[in-house]
């Protein structure tokens, strides 16, 4: 018998194969309508079954037949892709599907939607999603933890901020930089890369934490020498004035806000954590983790995520054990 011959990677071959729907499919779309961009490994630890081969020439299925899924072109260009999972997201026939069984829910608000992104973004957007899937996977096994996604946190905001444009569009008062009064941060907004929160149970009650998740690639300076500029250190203290303003319980009906910052160079979180131990009395608030390379890889990314965070003057925090 003649072996089947393998079907590419980056174009659709469809063979004209009939698809049936199953649960487990509906489950990938809804997956996929919650985290935009997800590699096929990420997707089988969630919803897949005992063989992961089988799963995944299902997942191939659904983007050959009819295009369903869809393989984002801007993987392509990275120079090991062939050697990665594939990643995945939903074509306009996926959410037709949804449609049908009812089961459409809202789109991701911190994930750009219409014609895909130049690469740069596409990475951006793929790491935050891959950060939020690892933490929510570490939640799936310990019965005492329940990951928060965002619908949950933002069918509680009030109305006419859930149905604005972006809203985790955070208004941000300016604010002091720092030691140094003459350094003001602008007024405007805050938009964090993502929104979750962490729900501890234990000994009959229950606590929680809610974290804005920022994923950096290098791209914005730590510093600035002028006020008012665009800077990751500005950003922190934009975050910090919501939180002693209140905003984070307004506009969001959270009870507090921590800010993790994800980023692939340890050399640059160094220098993140050394700038905010010069310029902040308390920085505990501000949690950071050093990934590299490993949010390509689904086991290393959650081992990473999963031990304790960095926090300037204190010891390192692990986000999924409740705290005092």
């Amino acid at each position: 018998m003649e072996k089947q011959k393998r079907r590419s990677r980056m174009k659709r071959q469809a063979t004209g194969r009939r698809l049936v729907f199953t649960q487990r499919d509906l489950a990938i779309f809804e997956l996929l309508e919650r985290y935009r961009y997800l590699r096929s490994t990420f997707i089988h630890a969630f919803v897949g079954g005992a063989s992961e081969t089988r799963f995944k020439e299902r997942l191939g299925d659904l983007y050959h037949e009819g295009g369903y899924l869809n393989r984002p072109e801007q993987q392509w260009q990275v120079a090991n892709s062939r050697y990665m999972p594939v990643v995945y997201e939903n074509g306009e026939k996926a959410r037709e599907v949804l449609a049908l069984h009812e089961r459409l829910a809202e789109r991701c608000p911190h994930m750009p939607y219409g014609a895909s992104g130049a690469g740069r973004q596409f990475a951006h957007s793929l790491m935050i999603c891959e950060v939020l899937a690892a933490i929510e996977l570490a939640t799936i096994t310990d019965p005492d933890l329940r990951f928060i996604a965002w619908p949950e946190i933002l069918a509680k905001v009030p109305e006419n901020i859930r149905r604005s444009q972006n809203p985790l569009r955070i208004p941000v008062s300016p604010h002091k930089m720092g030691t140094d009064a003459a350094k003001v941060g602008r007024n405007g907004y805050s938009v964090p890369d993502a929104l979750f929160g962490l729900e501890y149970s234990g000994e009959g009650r229950k606590g929680y934490r809610f974290f804005a998740l920022e994923a950096d690639r290098g791209g914005m300076p730590i510093t600035r020498s002028a006020p008012g500029q665009t800077s990751y250190l500005e950003k922190l203290f934009a975050y910090r004035s919501i939180v002693a303003r209140g905003s984070h319980r307004t506009h969001l009906g959270i009870p507090n806000l921590f800010v993790l910052t994800v980023t692939t160079s340890e050399t640059r979180k160094q220098n993140m954590l050394s700038v905010l131990s010069e310029t902040i009395e308390d920085g505990a608030m501000f949690l950071f983790k050093e990934v590299g390379v490993s949010n390509q890889r689904r086991a290393a990314l959650g081992t990473a995520l999963q031990l304790p965070w960095d926090c300037v003057g204190h010891s390192q925090v692990d986000i999924l054990k409740a705290g005092d």
